[in-house]
């Protein structure tokens, strides 16, 4: 294009001035001076006077000025590219020694284990230790890991940060974060048995709390509403809480709007009917099954009737039961449900955390509906909104090391040996249920289908609290629990026992006799203590110092729990 026959208002022009620059002309307006970039030469008699005025020697006479809008720029000359190479990039020298210092250094504070990091922090943890294996661990929602799981959580993967999923991370380097991850998925269906067609699963969760929470998050919008069971039916908080006076207990409650329903208070089994009723009149966005404290089987074929009636997903958290549910000792829940959540730990026995399995795929056809014809199927529309809500909404980077130590359990679930542990658990858990009720104790429904068991201490005159404190003492370790018809968590009034951990361990149904009968002995120290200083737990605190029968008692569990071995560690 010829400048020259341009329509434009804008022109440039270039003036030759004396001092040898430039001026850019625009709209006719005065123009503006700019310097060129050319070296202005020193003549020798000013180098001198320059170098002296700059504090600078006499040697920088390889040094060439420029001067750049009125300000002066200083470069090596082109002509010497040895010299000047050398003199503005000096290498400077490392002894061997320095660098020895140095990665002896980072050796000396990442290379110490704990005992001599943290000498303090070292001797509470072997206290610890000891407490776990000289006591009775009876906690339904705790267990003991092996020592491939223990390694997994304590190893490198920690170090590395893989926000998002297999494939889709926001930071590099996750290539085999990402086949390990895979790899956990998979062992995770196969664990449970189910195809990955109809079937995905997301291993982030850091907790079964958080998975459920996620699933809310994932489906509902902040007010809708949920339907759980009760808390002191044996139900979770994370399903909706509220306390008597009304105030909002768990997240569940705080952000959605959640209605309990409950047990029959004459069986202690969920009453459908009412159930069925309650979710009628309320219409739930989501029904809950599964719970932290139900000792008996979870009919999924009737809560799926009732979710279809009121136009409800059908949610089950398996926390409790997964590892019966995964060695087929109890009913599954992927029969019937659209999402099951779970922890990872409990009877899996693997590390802490969280998992949730979707349904994916197309729609099953309800009963009594003609076929659909082309686009009428209808597909679930889960996974993206779950693994959306999994992250980035409510987590951030994954903790790989759980995930890997997650991937070795669920390898070890698909085992027949798990089927055998699971077998034994449920044995246990019935022989100690059936030791209880033959020292005339009063279980919740009578007794157990699972790993767990519910102890009615009230015809004993006991709070759960107080029992729980001396079970402590003397290192039987236990829950208090809320039962479905006292007035609730301020004075629970009753305990859960369950059978997992100490059949890791090793215990069979001839050692859950003898348990039960330090059970009662526990039981008779504490109307003891009770009567002498009363309920109030300050006052019952206080009768404990310095027991005799206590201190006589902890030396009979210590001496039974001793005979066991410990998974992950000597003692």
């Amino acid at each position: 294009m010829d400048p020259s026959n341009s329509s434009s208002t804008l022109s440039l022009g270039f003036n030759q001035l004396p001092d040898d620059s430039a001026s850019l002309q625009r709209d006719r307006k005065q123009p503006i001076p700019l310097q060129l970039l050319e070296p202005r030469a020193r003549s020798p008699e000013n180098n001198g006077a320059a170098a002296a005025e700059n504090g600078e020697d006499e040697d920088d006479s390889d040094v060439e000025e420029f001067r750049i809008l009125g300000h002066c720029i200083k470069r090596r000359r082109e002509s010497e590219p040895a010299s000047s190479s050398a003199s503005s990039c000096k290498r400077i020298p490392i002894a061997a020694a320095d660098v020895e210092e140095r990665r002896a250094a980072i050796r000396s504070w990442g290379n110490e284990s704990i005992s001599e990091a943290d000498p303090d922090l070292f001797e509470i943890m072997e206290r610890e230790k000891n407490r776990q294996a000289k006591g009775i661990e009876l906690i339904a929602s705790e267990n003991f890991v092996c020592k491939a799981v223990m390694e997994a959580l304590g190893s490198h993967l920690t170090n590395k940060y893989s926000e998002g999923l297999p494939g889709e991370r926001y930071y590099g380097g996750n290539q085999y974060i990402d086949e390990i991850e895979t790899l956990c998925q998979e062992r995770a269906l196969a664990a449970f048995d189910l195809d990955s067609e109809n079937w995905g699963v997301n291993v982030q969760p850091y907790s079964c709390t958080s998975a459920n929470f996620e699933v809310y998050t994932g489906l509902l919008l902040p007010g809708d509403r949920i339907m759980g069971l009760d808390t002191p039916s044996g139900g979770n908080t994370s399903h909706g809480c509220y306390m008597p006076d009304g105030r909002k207990v768990s997240g569940a409650s705080i952000f959605f709007e959640s209605l309990p329903y409950k047990v029959n208070p004459q069986t202690g089994y969920i009453d459908f009917d009412k159930l069925e009723e309650r979710a009628m009149d309320f219409h739930p966005k989501i029904l809950i099954c599964g719970g932290s404290s139900y000792p008996r089987e979870w009919d999924y074929g009737r809560f799926r009737q009732i979710a279809d009636k009121c136009g409800a997903v059908l949610m089950c958290d398996m926390a409790q039961v997964s590892g019966l549910v995964a060695a087929k000792e109890c009913a599954s829940p992927f029969d019937y449900c659209d999402i099951v959540t779970s922890t990872t730990h409990k009877s899996l026995r693997g590390p802490r955390g969280g998992i949730i399995f979707y349904r994916k795929g197309a729609k099953p056809r309800k009963r009594g509906t003609p076929p659909p014809q082309g686009n009428e199927i209808e597909y679930y529309n889960f996974e993206e909104k779950i693994n959306f809500a999994v992250f980035p909404s409510l987590q951030g980077g994954p903790h790989n090391n759980h995930i890997s130590a997650l991937a070795i359990a669920l390898k070890q679930v698909a085992t027949p040996g798990f089927k055998a542990y699971m077998q034994q658990v449920k044995k246990n858990a019935q022989a100690l249920a059936s030791a209880l009720l033959r020292r005339k104790c009063r279980l919740v429904t009578g007794g157990t289908d699972n790993h767990l068991l519910l102890w009615d201490l009230r015809p004993l005159g006991l709070t759960g609290g107080n029992y729980e404190k001396v079970c402590e003492m003397c290192h039987i370790t236990l829950n208090k629990i809320a039962i479905f018809d006292d007035n609730g968590t301020i004075t629970p009034g009753g305990v859960r026992i369950g059978t997992p951990a100490m059949t890791t361990r090793g215990c069979l149904e001839s050692d859950f006799e003898i348990i039960a009968d330090l059970l009662l002995k526990a039981a008779q120290i504490a109307s003891t203590i009770q009567r002498g200083h009363g309920k109030l737990q300050k006052a019952f605190l206080k009768g404990l110092q310095s027991n005799r029968e206590i201190v006589e008692l902890q030396n009979r569990v210590e001496a039974f729990a001793s005979q066991f071995a410990m998974p992950g560690f000597d003692f």
